[in-house]
């Protein structure tokens, strides 16, 4: 299974100065719930934020950094030059492809399914996602309204590939 997990804006937003616009603790829990004990695939810029972030990666899965970048050290983590050669390295894995923009591009033809998580807030960015809800069949939807910890309300939405 390949399946992306991204939340957008309601304008597609995921990211401006390569960080998450927004801190959604209830978000990044379900994050957890998803990814933990499973692989993750991401760019680098990505894995630079979480590095930056947390100090080191993501706890408790497996991490392919994706980048053209030769020679590319992600301590702690795997290291693919191309779409294809991540694919093969994860053959068998539940995938779980986290971003950024253009690695969501390469996934989105490929995957069984979106977790996707519609922040209710438009905010300016500088990556984007965008999908064709067409090819999509929305199998699950649960809004959350903000409160003291989570600033804004968000609809964590579940799509299956028609």
């Amino acid at each position: 299974m390949i399946a992306i997990i991204v939340a957008t804006s309601l304008n597609g937003a995921i990211g401006y100065l390569n960080e998450i616009p927004w801190y959604l603790p209830r978000d990044l829990k379900r994050f957890k719930e998803k990814t933990v004990g499973h692989t993750t695939l991401m760019g680098r810029k990505t894995h630079e934020s979480i590095i930056k972030r947390l100090g080191h990666p993501l706890p408790d899965r497996r991490s392919i950094v994706l980048t053209r970048q030769k020679n590319f050290k992600a301590p702690d983590c795997e290291v693919a030059s191309s779409w294809e050669e991540a694919l093969e390295a994860t053959k068998g894995d539940n995938l779980f492809v986290i971003g950024g923009a253009e690695i969501y591009s390469l996934a989105l033809p490929h995957a069984d399914k979106i977790f996707h998580t519609l922040v209710h807030t438009v905010t300016l960015g500088d990556a984007y996602f965008t999908f064709d809800p067409s090819a999509w069949q929305l199998v699950n939807s649960e809004r959350v309204e903000a409160d003291e910890k989570n600033e804004f309300a968000c609809t964590f939405n579940d799509y299956e590939r028609k």
